[in-house]
């Protein structure tokens, strides 16, 4: 059963975080933070809805940091029970997939419960002061294939925020898999 994510609790501030990218390199908050708008991407390896749209997130994040908006990508799953979203597996999905932001793994999960990230993907839009203000869909999805008509709901909401600091009122839900949390 798929989840969606809430809606955008506009203003709420970025949490920071201290997180290794599949570059071997800690990342930092503030090292991702774009100048117009800073993009906090929750993904894993193994979700279809991930892997529906990655092509998509690769493309609009290229096409972001012509605005001045930086993206960084985190994933928290549990890969004692999910394999596939191992720190090595990902190092190999971010190579295929030629992620042009960092993709950074959430070992404690500590930093995913912080945003209160509940599915993959879930989408964090950020102003330049880093307050939130998008929490929604990349674009539509059709039996787990892209509705490509225009730019994406995504990238429109981006590109809004770094011409004037401000999301988009309306905005849809992310759909995707629960993000797989550890068994303490």
């Amino acid at each position: 059963m798929p989840l969606k994510t809430p809606i955008c609790d506009f203003g709420q501030a970025a949490k920071s975080f201290e997180l290794k990218s599949t570059n071997n390199e800690i990342i930092k908050l503030n090292d991702v933070k774009g100048t117009n708008g800073t993009l906090v991407m929750f993904i894993c390896n193994h979700c279809p809805y991930v892997k529906a749209i990655i092509k998509d997130i690769v493309e609009d994040c290229k096409n972001l940091e012509k605005h001045g908006v930086k993206a960084v990508a985190i994933s928290a799953n549990d890969p004692i029970n999910y394999p596939e979203d191992s720190f090595e597996n990902m190092i190999e999905f971010a190579r295929k997939h030629q992620f042009n932001f960092p993709y950074l793994f959430d070992e404690t999960q500590n930093v995913a419960k912080s945003y209160d990230a509940v599915c993959t993907p879930d989408f964090f839009g950020y102003n330049n002061n880093l307050e939130l203000q998008y929490r929604g869909r990349i674009r539509e999805l059709d039996n787990l294939k892209p509705v490509r008509a225009g730019d994406s709901d995504l990238f429109t909401a981006m590109k809004q925020i770094a011409e004037t600091g401000k999301g988009p009122e309306t905005q849809i839900p992310s759909v995707g898999c629960s993000i797989k949390w550890l068994d303490n």
